[in-house]
This record gives structure tokens, C-alpha cells and sequence, in this order.
């Protein structure tokens, strides 16, 4: 998920005090070495979701996708998707909530209520959220290291209510994790280091690793236990690393097999380090075709990995 023009003052805030949406699943984990199901990121179809929540999962379903993950900007309520997901025949898995700018039992209620195995951080702060939504970019984009150990420290802390509530809490990174804070340290480094592999998980972006100029299969390689998902997206003009978010001179977003990144190769390494959920999401804006059209070339793209 990006912070992107897409994302509104409105929106923001709305993402931060409205409703959380989720959805439905048993939690039966996807072994090493087994097919994976196809997924895809509600906030890849965001505006199509939000006119028509009903028939956009039924089409989603009809492309060929197995596995939808929620965005914290969709407005059903968890019961209301809970009955659209099981209609369309969609499982869901996972669930974007606001971690850090919510109270975290409640989030946590909704992820039980609605079945997800998984719930996730979009983005996560070392202290209180600022009011505005653009002093969030700017907080995001200057953390420092002493801010990245109390990210751990929290993230720590919401594994060990997720798994006392059933759950299972990952962390889900964009770019903004792999600026150098000095000496080749980088705040997702410290993360990897400091959190809890008994209680927090990691859900690779691959997509905002490449904008930031790191490498996904390395890190999958590297650190196979700590994985349990991956965001498979695709950029144009991936000329340099690119740390802020919100830069103005970030990469074009693209269709899943028509920008830069090696899709095939990250896949690949995510299916070997044993992650059991990948989910395509492409960032708007959509120039080349609406998300809809976008959602199936993505899935057309994925899914013969998946075999």
C-alpha cells in the first residue's frame, strides 16, 4: 500500500478514525512447496470498491483471484464485508488495520470477529500520530534510528496482544525503512533485529524494496522465518533509490510483468522461504488502463508463478 496523490487529506483521515474492513477465512496456513492462491490488495481497486463493493469482489473473483486483503480505507464495517467476501467466494486472510492510530484491542476484536489469520500494519510510528495528514509523510520520512527501536518496541507489543487474542501481527514496510540513518543501517534493519520472530511477522513490499533500492530476494534468503506475505507490485523508471515517500521524483507505478522489477524472481524466493500469502497491488495512478483492467493483467501476470 502507498501513500500516494490518491490518498486525500479526506481520506487520510478517514482511513485513521473511520471503520476498519475485513473479511473472512479459516486459518489454515499455506505449507512451503504448496500452491499459493492468488491475491490481490483491496486498495488496487479502491475507487471501483467504493461504488460497488458487491459486484468489484464478484469480479475479482470471476478474474480468477482466490485471496483479497483488506485496506483500512475501504467503509463497509467488518460484519458488512465479512458477508461480501463469503457472497463473492473470496477468502481473506489478512487485514490492513490502523495499528498506532487506534487503539489496538479493538483492532484486534475486528480481526477475531472477521476470522483473518493475519492483522497488519500499513504503517507504523514510534509514538502518537500528528493531526495532519502531511506531518504523518513528513514523520515517516525522517524517522531516526532511536525512532525505529520504539517502532520495534511496538510492534513487539501488538504481536504479543495479537497472538493472546489468536492472531498473528505482521509488519508491512514501504520504502521509508531503508534510508540509510548512518553507518548502512537502515530502519528495517532494525526491525528484522529487534522484534519478536515469536510474534511478529513480516509482510514484504517488494515493490517499495526496489523503489528503495533494496533487494527482495536477498532478504528473503536471508531471513525465511520471518516472512508470511509479500506484495508483488511493478515500477517504471526505477533510475535511483528512492526513500521518501511522497517524493516527487518516485518511479512510475505499472502493471504486474511491464516495469523493472523481477517479479518472477521474487516470487520465486518468497515460494522457497515459505511465505503463505502473496497478494498483487498496484499503486495508483492508473493511466494506462482502469484498476479493474489492471487487477486481471496483474493476475494474468501472477498466477502462472503460482503453480
Amino acid at each position: 500500500m502507498v501513500w500516494s496523490e490518491a490518498i486525500t487529506r479526506r481520506g487520510f483521515l478517514r482511513m485513521a478514525g473511520g471503520g476498519a474492513a475485513a473479511g473472512t477465512l479459516s486459518r489454515n496456513a499455506w505449507a512451503a512447496g504448496q500452491a499459493v492462491p492468488a491475491g490481490i490488495q483491496l486498495y488496487t481497486v479502491g475507487t471501483d470498491l467504493e461504488k460497488d463493493p458487491a459486484g468489484t469482489l464478484k469480479k475479482l473473483r470471476q478474474i480468477g483471484f482466490v485471496e483479497v486483503e483488506t485496506s483500512p480505507m475501504m467503509k463497509q464495517t467488518p460484519a458488512e464485508f465479512h458477508e461480501l467476501a463469503r457472497a463473492a467466494g473470496l477468502r481473506v486472510p489478512s487485514a490492513h488495520l490502523m495499528f498506532g492510530f487506534k487503539a489496538t484491542e479493538p483492532l484486534l476484536e475486528d480481526g477475531k470477529t472477521l476470522g483473518v489469520e493475519y492483522v497488519v500494519s500499513t504503517v507504523l510510528l514510534p509514538g502518537a500520530p500528528p493531526a495532519a495528514p502531511d506531518a504523518v509523510f513528513h514523520s515517516l520520512n525522517t524517522l531516526r534510528a532511536e525512532d525505529f527501536h520504539k517502532v520495534a518496541a511496538r510492534a513487539n507489543e501488538i504481536g504479543q496482544q495479537a497472538k493472546a487474542a489468536g492472531l498473528k501481527y505482521a509488519y508491512h514496510n514501504h520504502n521509508f525503512e531503508f534510508r540509510d540513518l548512518g553507518g548502512g543501517e537502515t530502519g528495517y534493519a532494525i526491525l528484522l533485529r529487534e522484534t519478536d520472530p515469536a510474534v511478529v511477522h513480516f509482510e514484504a513490499d517488494t515493490g517499495w524494496m526496489r523503489v528503495a533500492g533494496a533487494d527482495p530476494v536477498a532478504l528473503l534468503t536471508k531471513h525465511p522465518e520471518r516472512f508470511a506475505m509479500l506484495h508483488v507490485k511493478d515500477f517504471k523508471s526505477l533510475t535511483k533509490p528512492v526513500t521518501e515517500l511522497m517524493a516527487a521524483d518516485a518511479p512510475t507505478p505499472t502493471e504486474v510483468g511491464r516495469g523493472e522489477v523481477d517479479v518472477r524472481a521474487i516470487v520465486a524466493a518468497g515460494r522457497k522461504a515459505g511465505v503463505r500469502h502473496i497478494f498483487v497491488e498496484q499503486e495508483p495512478p492508473f493511466t494506462e488502463m482502469p484498476a479493474m483492467e489492471a487487477a486481471a493483467v496483474d493476475y494474468a501476470a501472477l498466477r502462472p508463478l503460482l503453480a
